[in-house]
């Protein structure tokens, strides 16, 4: 079989799996009590890390935008700049890399363990559906967290940017959030949920998906997480652009 023969084949696979958990779902339903579990262990631990990245990336927008514009006499045009490139776009993309480094290996992992040591098998033995058990939960987490994740994430760009601006690169600071706020409208903030909420859905059935088709070992564990990573990650960054497309369309 080609390579390509095989990509075709996986592509197929996974559909036919995201259909089986659909099914599942509306049969059983997500168990409860394991959903709010879920977006903690999802959400809040992952808020750290999202700060730091964050942080550090509005302040490279500012940094960059500021070396960009200066040359034409354009330095007040970073915040306009920072608000852009850092609401519509980077926000969204950090945030859904960092779950699937994060979140997404460990979904893949968790599920591929069980898969190797049966666990998988005894819920079905018991009458226990694992996609409705195992995925649901996950998927429904993800789902509320990311786009809560993307908007803090434009928050600490924004100040991170607006604090090396104002402090360190000497701009006024009133210049700042008056071309920002010109740029940026409320529906982006709605939009960035949007985005989330399509990349927490890839994350995750991507990320279950690998896990649930493990092979036996810990080889086959870890070329599972790292299938899903990758997969999710790519996938992302390829689909931020369709949906830039379908929401912005001529406006970027």
């Amino acid at each position: 079989m080609t390579i390509v023969a095989k990509k075709l084949a996986g592509i197929g696979q996974y559909g036919l799996w995201v259909a089986r958990f659909v099914r599942a779902v509306i049969t059983h339903g997500p168990p409860k009590g394991q959903t709010l579990h879920e977006a903690y262990r999802i959400g809040v631990k992952s808020l750290p890390i999202l700060v730091i990245i964050s942080a550090f990336v509005g302040t490279n927008l500012a940094l960059q935008g500021y070396n960009a514009f200066k040359p034409i006499g354009g330095q007040r045009l970073v915040g306009m700049f920072v608000a852009l490139a850092g609401v519509r776009e980077m926000a969204p993309i950090i945030a859904a890399a960092m779950i699937a480094a994060k979140a997404g290996t460990e979904m893949a992992s968790q599920i591929g363990i069980m898969r190797i040591r049966e666990q998988i098998d005894a819920l079905e033995v018991m009458a226990v559906n694992p996609l409705a058990y195992l995925v649901a939960p996950r998927m429904i987490g993800i789902m509320l967290m990311l786009p809560a994740l993307t908007i803090i994430a434009i928050f600490v760009m924004l100040t991170a940017a607006y604090t090396v601006s104002v402090y360190q690169l000497g701009l006024p600071g009133h210049e700042f959030i008056h071309f920002a706020s010109e740029i940026i409208e409320p529906v982006d903030f709605l939009y960035g949920a949007i985005k989330a909420m399509f990349f927490g859905l890839i994350i995750c059935t991507i990320s279950c998906y690998h896990g649930f088709h493990c092979t036996k070992g810990p080889e086959g564990v870890g070329a599972a997480t790292n299938r899903a990573v990758v997969t999710s990650s790519v996938i992302c960054i390829v689909l931020n652009y369709f949906v830039s497309e379908l929401l912005y369309g001529g406006a970027l």
